[in-house]
């Protein structure tokens, strides 16, 4: 997966209108406060948008389109004429909106002047607001509200409380990533107890309104493989052509859907003649070992990836 050809053309010219070296700088020091989960050292605009745009952007796009194709399975029919991305960044969450709902009005809020000027170019028909959502007591109703690796970066408080906000908001669906981190899915755990209590309907990735089963220290989270860019790979200076970006999710819907039976929680395991799968169910965590001798489930189980619906009966 990667982001549209024109946007990644967009952001090369940037990277080298701004200096190679020093964006390059720029993305080492985003990077190990990513990693770290602390608010990164204070750098120039300019190469601080850069080098978000150039590493962290393509992730950000690829794990939402993940997440929002899975939202949009799940509604079916369900129509999505406006939706609300708040604390937008660069708009790579509102990008993976318009590939599940091209026509759908945009709504983007972000507080940081230097990213929305970015996102304003590859979102031009987009209606952005400069305000920042930690301080907002109310967000203005839309048909989907998405809040992707945002409510996180708000503080462990701050957060949920802003959740209980945008789930108000929301008319058909609330969409919530953070990394795919222990932290990143306790925060969404704490959330997703709080709305289920308040009313709000399971839709995505569990197969039910149950209590949580993954236990500490496990965690629940994804991943959605990148196409790294020449440019890319240059600045964080990886081999490969890709990475994957580990991420963890949470979708509520307003009204209720058909869950699926079962979803793969990990990368299938393949052997001589054997796959092993894990599974959430609405009974708790599964495993399930399936042999060449039973065909059809071998079949489909060598087709199926981790984060897919599992929806055949396990023995």
């Amino acid at each position: 997966m990667h982001l549209p050809r024109p946007i990644q053309e967009a952001i090369e010219k940037r990277v080298e209108d701004t200096g190679f070296a020093a964006v390059k700088r720029a993305a080492a020091i985003l990077s190990d406060a990513y990693r770290d989960g602390r608010t990164p050292l204070a750098l120039p605009a300019a190469e601080r948008v850069a080098a978000y745009l150039v590493t962290r952007m393509p992730a950000t796009y690829a794990a939402s389109c993940r997440a929002l194709a899975e939202t949009a399975h799940l509604l079916g029919g369900r129509a999505v004429s406006i939706v609300l991305d708040v604390g937008a960044g660069a708009g790579a969450a509102a990008l993976a909106a318009c590939e599940r709902f091209p026509a759908a009005r945009l709504t983007l809020i972000e507080r940081d002047a230097a990213l929305a000027e970015a996102a304003r170019q590859w979102l031009p028909k987009a209606d952005f607001r400069a305000q920042d959502a930690a301080r907002m007591e109310s967000f203005p109703p839309h048909d989907l509200v998405i809040a992707s690796y945002s409510l996180g970066e708000m503080g462990p408080h701050t957060g949920p409380r802003v959740a209980r906000r945008l789930w108000q908001a929301a008319r058909v669906a609330l969409v919530i990533l953070e990394p795919g981190t222990p932290k990143g899915f306790a925060l969404l755990r704490e959330i997703r107890a709080d709305l289920l209590a308040a009313g709000a309907y399971m839709l995505a990735p569990c197969p039910a309104a149950a209590a949580c089963p993954m236990a500490d220290p496990d965690w629940c989270h994804f991943a959605a493989r990148v196409e790294r860019s020449s440019m890319h790979r240059r600045i964080k200076e990886g081999a490969l052509g890709y990475e994957d970006e580990k991420f963890s999710y949470i979708a509520f819907a307003r009204e209720p859907v058909t869950l699926p039976a079962a979803r793969i929680i990990r990368r299938p395991q393949h052997q001589a003649g054997l796959i092993a799968i894990e599974t959430c169910t609405p009974a708790g965590l599964r495993g399930e070992r399936i042999s060449k001798r039973d065909r059809e489930a071998f079949r489909e189980a060598r087709r199926a990836d981790w984060g897919d619906v599992w929806n055949r009966k396990l023995s």
